[in-house]
């Protein structure tokens, strides 16, 4: 790395932490910093362990912010200083090298930092729920979904988030009816909530023996996991409850049990169901909490049409959203419709690559909030 390049990255970091300081107030960050302390210092803080631990983990997203960002600032001072004695000593190899190393490592940190602080709605770092359900065609869409389920599965992997799957509907011949996961680890469902929408695949279809090209719809449904601290109002006359015999497709994919539990919410048509695990009891607890999931979606879907109702806008929600399109014949190309980011390399998204769809939509979604 040549020094004018060094100097040009070590501006363009200090402008970056400027930015992203400017996501927050520093001053007022200390402050929640400093009145959770004194909450925590108190005598009967432990009184109420559910708001209790609810400080503790604010607290700790708290200053893990404030902390990182301290140190993004003094990684690139260091990195200044290392830059002053290069000037010195422009043919000292050794200390070329450490600030190579020193400014890689600064870029990531600063990349994962601003994905952090883009991840600013309330749930974002819950445990997500994510279901996918194919759309008319057949065979050929339910290929897709499990062609999906393994996108999924391949990029939770690479994050070392577990996977739970609590749902798994076979399809008739080939790939899947549809599946519901629980995808469990830090941030899953602020990450993940970037693919809930209509996934559209054009390719040679390898189940048509004229070789015609297809076209292919998966819906893609993403929802925090709540914990009991989030009140969703169930009337349980509102409820039935089905008990079956698991009909998955086994293996790696379910445990075939007589245990299965479908909760349907009478008033919205609402169906979840579990059969993942051996007993009914953790089923039915798994079910209730995709249902409040559910439920808790639908009210913000409801409360976003009001607000664009009142603005007077037009706005696309849910499932009549396309939000992607993969595109393998006659080229490739992978391309989000909301940021507009797009790729050649198929393969490697099929294979769990989705960081830099997802990195794209938290800057698009950033700048629609500071535009409206």
């Amino acid at each position: 790395m040549e020094l004018a390049e060094l100097k040009d990255n070590i501006q363009w970091a200090t402008n970056k932490i400027e930015n992203l300081g400017g996501l927050f107030d520093l001053d007022d960050l200390q402050e929640a910093i400093a009145q959770n302390d004194h909450r925590m210092s108190q005598n009967d803080f432990w009184q109420k362990q559910d708001q209790a631990q609810q400080v503790i983990e604010e607290q700790k997203r708290l200053k893990a912010k404030y902390e990182t960002f301290m140190r993004l600032q003094t990684d690139v001072e260091a990195l200044t200083v290392t830059l002053e004695l290069l000037e010195e000593e422009p043919q000292d190899q050794e200390l070329k090298q450490s600030a190579e190393h020193d400014w890689q490592s600064l870029q990531q940190n600063l990349q994962q930092y601003e994905i952090t602080m883009l991840l600013n709605q309330p749930y974002d770092a819950n445990n997500a729920i994510l279901e996918i359900h194919p759309g008319a065609g057949g065979t050929e869409s339910q290929d897709w979904g499990s062609m999906l389920l393994r996108m999924y599965e391949r990029w939770a992997k690479q994050h070392q988030f577990t996977v739970e799957l609590a749902d798994y509907q076979a399809g008739d011949e080939a790939g899947l009816k549809s599946v519901s996961l629980l995808i469990k680890g830090q941030n899953a469902y602020g990450l993940l909530r970037s693919e809930h929408g209509v996934h559209r695949l054009v390719r040679i279809s390898p189940f048509d023996s004229a070789g015609r090209r297809h076209t292919s719809f998966a819906s893609v449904e993403v929802m925090p996991e709540l914990d009991q601290t989030i009140n969703i109002d169930i009337n349980p006359d509102d409820l039935r409850v089905d008990v079956f015999r698991s009909s998955g497709a086994g293996g790696q994919h379910i445990n075939k049990t007589s245990s299965a539990v479908r909760i349907t919410h009478l008033p919205t048509g609402i169906v979840t169901s579990s059969q993942a695990q051996r007993s009914q009891i953790q089923n039915r607890a798994t079910a209730m909490n995709m249902l409040r999931a559910k439920l808790y979606q639908k009210e913000q879907e409801e409360q976003a049409q009001k607000a664009a109702a009142l603005k007077g806008e037009q706005l696309e929600i849910g499932w009549g959203s396309q939000i992607r399109s993969y595109v393998f014949h006659p080229y490739t190309m992978v391309k989000d419709h909301r940021s507009n980011f797009e790729t050649g390399n198929g393969q490697a998204v099929m294979d769990g690559g989705l960081d830099p769809f997802i990195n794209a939509y938290l800057q698009w979604r950033f700048q629609q909030e500071r535009t409206a």
